[in-house]
């Protein structure tokens, strides 16, 4: 009886502690698309700090949204082939892009008018 009430007491613990447990932890079994995912998801991801976080989000602006993850790996300096691949073990996705999507994050300029995402000042013309 009382070896039961101690396994059942250590399994509680255990569960409480795992419950307790930080979420960066737990970062590799989520799945991060890295064009829809902003700097802090991520840096969630095992291998992305902050600059390349910065880098990943400002290029994608620039950009446009990757095509796959070669893509990645030409567009942002320092990502390469092997880099992809281990970052992509880690929970890194480059999934698909709805058109929604697409208008919400890629920029286009007009001549002599300010950036802006979708759209230009009102006296710009596309």
């Amino acid at each position: 009886m009382l070896e039961h009430f101690r396994a059942v007491v250590r399994f509680l613990l255990f569960a409480v502690a795992l419950a307790a447990a930080p979420p960066a932890l737990f970062a590799h079994a989520a799945n991060v698309d890295v064009n829809t995912a902003d700097e802090a998801a991520l840096r969630a991801i095992k291998g992305i700090g902050p600059a390349k976080a910065k880098a990943i989000v400002d290029e994608r602006a620039t950009g446009g949204f990757f095509k796959d993850a070669d893509d990645l790996g030409r567009r942002v300096k320092g990502l390469g082939g092997r880099s992809v691949e281990r970052l992509r073990a880690e929970g890194l996705t480059v999934g698909g892009v709805s058109s929604g999507a697409m208008l919400a994050e890629r920029p286009y300029a007009a001549t002599g008018c300010a950036v802006l995402y979708n759209r230009t000042d009102s006296h710009c013309s596309r």
